[in-house]
């Protein structure tokens, strides 16, 4: 029974699930003038499940559980991006959520249950594991949305987000369900095994993968399920949109992978047209729409439907190369995105959020290195170069070219260009417009450190990407795939 169970396989979620129960408890008898307290030890935490990640680091796969939990390379590699993505979030919004009365034990809390909910949609090896870790994570998410609570947009928010993501799970519960009728089983392996013995679509299989997509592309905030995206990034405190933007989407590619490559490949010539679709539908609105934000906020958000467009691209191939590019590029984009809200966090201050557009102008007479790293930011979405996204965007259109997907590349590069027209318009008012205030910006050192280290290693990153590229490799190769 010992041997089956395997706690080694699920061991940094144990970590993340013990952490949040003892800041839950120690919070308690925290005041509220030393909250610093119950922080500083959801960091800590985050450190000891990166170090506990790193001991179970093995080329080899384990299962635990009776086989609902699989760690292997994809899984560790996965988990520490997204353990860092979170304590990175955590360093950014400490000045941000202390002025806005975030700064609670209830917030941590919540959040390591988030992350908790993304590492089990990490490690599921069963359609039961990957559905239970959604919805842990949502309903964390749905609840840090609103945090603020004399915020009436938050509020609003988080019940939009809410509702749509509820009609989303049942949506996938019900393709899960219909999967579960074809094939009898909801073991991925098992489902893997079924589809490929029939060597043809049924009926059900194919109404069961169409709600499936349906419930990974609102996961994924890809169009036409991307409705949500723009009010809740607006509406939720900026701490929580770089968390919503962040580690989610590494996680929510985790569970597509998972069940798209390790369970339905056999049924992978249906799933390719309908992600085709949404990959089309993602790249040309999100790009479009984006160019009317004056809200910055707002054109991340639609930056945001692009970008997991692009993401697509990497999927649409069905293979190990094109996967690769996926993760490269969803890995490239949560460490972008986390130095773009890190940038709107440090320019806002109590009582004023510094969301717009206007509000970045004239950043280089006020700061010049902060000016420079915001460049590094827009160019690494715009995927110019030599920043590390020219060569996400390059590996994905790539993998495209390779199977045949000539004008999906084309359409890639064309809406890439539009993209392009909104991200350096932030770059000009930075440097030719003339500041709107003058006051010098105040950063904490811990906060300095990260935030730097994070927009030069877009930089960095983008001139020597073979380490990266060949983790996500590395990863994808030994990992638990037929």
């Amino acid at each position: 029974m010992l041997g089956q169970l395997n706690y080694w396989a699920a061991l940094p979620e144990i970590v993340i699930l013990a952490s949040a129960s003892l800041i839950l408890l120690v919070d308690l008898f925290v005041p509220e003038t030393r909250r610093h307290v119950s922080y500083w030890l959801t960091q800590l935490a985050l450190l000891v499940a990166i170090c506990v990640t790193l001991t179970t680091l093995r080329l080899d796969t384990i299962t635990g559980y009776h086989g609902m939990v699989v760690d292997d390379m994809l899984a560790d590699f996965l988990r520490i991006a997204c353990f860092i993505a979170v304590s990175l979030m955590l360093f950014y919004s400490r000045d941000y959520m202390i002025a806005r009365g975030l700064f609670r034990g209830d917030v941590f809390v919540l959040t390591l249950f988030a992350l908790l909910g993304m590492q089990v949609m990490i490690t599921g090896n069963n359609f039961l594991t990957l559905y239970i870790g959604l919805e842990l994570m949502s309903l964390s998410l749905y609840a840090l949305v609103a945090a603020q609570r004399d915020h009436p947009r938050g509020a609003e928010a988080s019940m939009k987000y809410f509702v749509l993501g509820a009609l989303a799970s049942g949506m996938l519960l019900y393709g899960l369900s219909m999967i579960y009728g074809t094939t009898g089983s909801l073991d991925l392996q098992t489902v893997a095994r079924a589809i490929y013995a029939r060597h043809e679509s049924t009926l059900l299989l194919t109404f069961g993968l169409v709600f499936i997509v349906s419930g990974l592309a609102f996961k994924l905030a890809v169009v036409p399920y991307h409705m949500w995206v723009p009010d809740v990034y607006d509406g939720a405190p900026t701490s929580m949109t770089v968390l919503i933007g962040t580690a989610p989407k590494i996680a929510a590619f985790a569970m597509t992978l998972r069940i798209l490559s390790g369970a339905m490949q056999g049924a992978a010539f249906d799933w390719q047209g309908m992600l085709i679709v949404l990959c089309v539908l993602s790249m040309v609105l999100g790009n479009l729409i984006a160019i009317a934000q004056v809200n910055l906020k707002r054109m991340l958000a639609y930056s945001t439907i692009a970008n997991m467009g692009y993401m697509l691209l990497g999927f649409l191939t069905a293979n190990r190369y094109g996967f690769s590019a996926a993760m490269f590029y969803t890995v490239s984009y949560a460490l972008t995105s986390l130095a773009s809200f890190g940038m709107i966090m440090l320019l806002s201050r109590q009582g004023f959020e510094s969301d717009r557009l206007d509000d970045f102008k004239g950043l280089n007479q006020r700061s010049p290195w902060w000016a420079f790293i915001m460049l590094l930011v827009m160019f690494s979405l715009a995927g110019l170069p030599p920043t590390l996204g020219f060569y996400a965007k390059f590996m994905v259109i790539e993998s495209a070219i390779n199977e045949g997907f000539v004008w999906l590349a084309v359409i890639a590069v064309v809406t890439s260009l539009i993209g392009a027209f909104y991200y350096l318009r932030v770059v000009k008012l930075m440097y030719f417009d003339e500041p709107r205030e003058t006051a010098p910006i105040a950063v904490r050192g811990d906060t300095w450190i990260a935030l730097s280290a994070n927009g030069l290693l877009l930089l960095i990153l983008g001139v020597l990407p073979q380490q990266l590229m060949g983790l996500c490799a590395i990863a994808l190769t030994q990992s638990n795939f037929p």
